[in-house]
C-alpha cells in the first residue's frame, strides 16, 4: 500500500529494525521547516495584506513577485547600485507589477525586524513610484 501523504504529515515514520515506530519530534510548524525564501515571502505577503487594507484601491490593481536577483542588465536610467525592487507600469493589457529582489534585501539586513522594515520601505516606494503619489501618503511611517 502506497501512502499518498508526505512524511511529515504521517503519524508514524517507520519501524526501523523492530525498534518500534518513530514519531516525528517537531511540528511543521516549528522553525525548523521554515527557510530563509519562505520566511521572506510571508513578511512579504504580509506587509501586502498590511497596505491593502487600507489602500485597497492602490494595491487590488497591482500584481506583486519576489525574484531571486535583480537582471544582470539593468535599465539605462536606473541609477541606483543596491536594486532591491523595481515596479512596471501597466501597459498593452498587463497589470502593474512590483517585483522585490530577495537576495540583496536578505544581504543587507542583520536581522528579522530589519528585513521587515526594508521590505514595507521597498513595496510603499514602489506603491508611490507607480501612482506618483508621496510614499508618507501611503505609510506615514515609510523610512523610519
Amino acid at each position: 500500500m502506497i501512502n499518498d501523504q508526505p512524511p511529515w504529515s504521517r503519524s508514524v515514520y517507520r519501524d526501523s529494525h523492530g525498534r518500534g515506530t518513530r514519531r516525528p519530534t517537531f511540528g511543521t510548524r516549528l522553525p525548523r521547516y521554515r527557510t530563509r525564501c519562505g520566511i521572506f515571502d510571508d513578511l512579504t505577503a504580509a506587509q501586502i495584506r498590511r497596505l491593502g487594507a487600507g489602500w485597497p484601491q492602490l494595491v487590488k490593481p497591482v500584481q506583486f513577485a519576489v525574484e531571486d536577483v535583480p537582471p544582470s542588465d539593468p535599465t539605462p536610467w536606473e541609477d541606483r547600485s543596491d536594486l532591491f525592487s523595481r515596479s512596471f507600469p501597466a501597459g498593452r493589457g498587463i497589470p502593474a507589477r512590483i517585483v522585490l529582489y530577495r537576495m540583496p534585501i536578505q544581504n543587507k539586513t542583520r536581522d528579522r525586524t530589519e528585513l521587515e522594515l526594508i521590505i514595507r520601505d521597498e513595496l510603499v516606494l514602489q506603491l508611490a513610484d507607480l501612482y506618483g503619489r508621496d510614499p508618507e501618503e501611503i505609510d506615514p511611517m515609510w523610512g523610519r
